[in-house]
């Protein structure tokens, strides 16, 4: 808006100055003194009482009959005043063609520059009998460089509003300030309650906000808590929100940052913006500062591939010094989340900076219902819909996940026109989000969709057969994603957390089975297996070199 305001001020100011130069005749200093000589009240009768003059910045040049000055004030610069101007038609005169103009007699403004060594105008003035003038005092010197002062002020202004708008991310202009994002402890609305399937690890952060709400009764039995928590786990389990709910429970003010917020191509950047995290962090205190993908920052140092120093290794140097540098009842708790804690420095780890690590794995059956009844109870939701079965077919699913299939089933709901969410919608959701989306529009021949059928169809059968595999879900050779034609959904009844020699070999014969139907129905095999085998084979390796279940011995080969 001020861009706008300054804008408009200097157009303003350009077009009062373009007006007011356009609406002013403006003369040599000798038509000036003709003019007040003609102008004699007490001249002898038959003396011309008028003067000529041309005015040349018109187009075409512009004849006129000046007489009668009044109000004439003599300045330090200039002389201004009004004379009765008469047009004059056309006649030719030096400098181009005179305006044809109906003759139009008025009084108009006038200005002479004049010389600070022309000081004999006040006698011409007396001597001729004009009394209607006056002097003007020269200006302050505050006057004198006002208009320069209002135009430094306004371009200074600009400058302050461009710096400004430059302050933000990724400017020259704050390099070294964080970039994290505050979060005042009333604007934040989660807390425990709004997370779910994770009760371990809540139960390791109550401790932290036991601290934040009571810290003297630690400081009276010397107790020491942590200055830094690590959470842990796989991406979409929900270890951002987690932060959240800690600063919600405990009402403390929440920063929020990435790894990658502190790491710069210009030197000492990334240092400068740890240092002024912590400053901000201390002037808000009691506050939690929230590290996401703390792997970007806090990489084992001495791991790049070139030598010599490294900028990210200096701002990790930063990090450490300051988690040293504030003490554990400054009420500042850094907590930090990543996916790849084995490559994170062993220093970071230490007791003394993120001493604690917490756990948020992946929910299991029991933790997907919750998180599903979490989300659902946003959206309007049939009485046929059973949680238990969903939390079941979704097994591996983590919190992301279960929040896009619930959102993704209200969407398939709007779109059928329907007034709540069923169990197709769910399976549905389920379905796009572990295969993809449909493909129906894809035309395929009959003797591809028969070849797809018995193909699935073997899937399906060797699967029903063998003991050691999981139920069918379901079979379709409608095709879904990228590249599959069809498909066979095997949904665990529970959660596995090992699997035996038996079972991984089923698995194999499950995923092979697809490709020995089509050789036994039509004595041919076909590319469609290309996912399978790969999947069969990796079972394959893993069992042999990782899980020693072969007539090898039980050897781990991976190096």
């Amino acid at each position: 808006m001020l861009w706008y305001l300054l804008g408009l001020g200097v157009l303003l100011l350009l077009l009062v100055t373009v007006w007011s130069s356009q609406n002013k005749l403006k003369f040599e200093w000798s038509n000036l003194e003709r003019l007040i000589v003609a102008s004699n009240p007490k001249a002898p009768e038959g003396t011309v009482k008028y003067i000529t003059h041309i005015d040349a910045t018109t187009k075409p040049p512009t004849k006129y009959k000046l007489d009668e000055p009044e109000d004439i004030t003599i300045g330090p610069m200039e002389v201004t005043g009004t004379v009765m101007a008469l047009k004059l038609p056309g006649d030719e005169v030096k400098g181009g063609p005179l305006g044809a103009e109906t003759p139009e007699r008025k009084r108009v403004n006038f200005s002479v520059d004049r010389s600070p060594n022309e000081d004999r105008l006040a006698d011409l003035l007396a001597e001729n009998g004009i009394e209607n003038w006056k002097y003007e005092m020269p200006p302050s010197q505050l006057l004198a460089y006002l208009p320069v002062l209002v135009l430094t002020g306004m371009f200074v202004m600009l400058m302050i509003v461009m710096l400004r708008r430059m302050g933000g991310a990724g400017s020259p202009m704050a390099f070294g300030r964080s970039r994290g994002k505050l979060i005042a402890q009333d604007d934040i609305e989660v807390t425990f309650d709004d997370v779910a399937g994770i009760e371990e690890a809540v139960d390791e952060l109550r401790e932290v906000v036991d601290f934040l709400k009571n810290p003297e009764r630690y400081h009276r039995l010397g107790g020491r808590i942590p200055k830094g928590v690590l959470l842990v786990g796989p991406p979409g389990t929900g270890k951002t929100l987690l932060a959240k709910a800690v600063a919600g429970e405990a009402g403390v003010p929440f920063f929020s940052l990435s790894g990658s917020d502190f790491v710069e191509m210009f030197v000492g950047v990334g240092a400068a913006r740890v240092r002024d995290m912590f400053l901000q962090a201390e002037q808000r205190a009691p506050c939690i500062v929230f590290i996401d993908e703390l792997d970007a920052l806090g990489k084992t140092r001495g791991s790049g591939q070139i030598g010599g120093h490294d900028e990210r290794e200096q701002t990790l140097n930063a990090l450490l010094v300051e988690m040293d540098g504030f003490g554990t009842n400054s009420g500042i708790i850094i907590m930090a989340a990543t996916n790849r804690p084995e490559t994170l420095d062993p220093a970071l780890l230490r007791p003394g900076r993120f001493d604690r690590h917490v756990l948020v794995d992946r929910p299991d059956v029991g933790g997907r219902e919750e998180i599903l009844e979490v989300h659902l109870q946003k959206i309007k939701v049939d009485e046929d819909v059973n949680v238990k079965q969903v939390a079941a077919i979704t097994s591996g699913f983590v919190g992301a996940d279960l929040a896009n299939i619930v959102n993704e089933a209200a969407l398939l709901a709007a779109r059928n026109g329907k007034k709540a969410v069923g169990m197709k919608e769910l399976n549905e959701a389920v379905e796009r989000s572990s295969a993809g989306l449909e493909k129906k529009s894809r035309i395929m021949q009959p003797e591809e969709k028969l070849r797809v059928a018995y193909h699935e169809s073997g899937h399906a059968l060797v699967a029903y057969s063998l003991p050691n595999t999981d139920p069918v879900h379901k079979v379709s050779i409608i095709p879904r994603g990228l590249a599959a034609l069809g498909y066979t959904m095997q949904r665990p009844e529970q959660d596995r957390f090992l699997m035996t020699k038996s079972e991984l070999e089923s698995r194999i014969q499950v995923l092979l089975a697809g490709t020995v139907a089509e050789e036994m129905v039509f004595e041919d095999i076909s590319s469609g297996a290309q996912n399978d085998l790969e999947r069969a084979t990796e079972i394959a390796r893993s069992m042999v070199m990782d899980f020693g279940m072969s007539r090898l011995g039980r050897v781990n080969f991976r190096e």
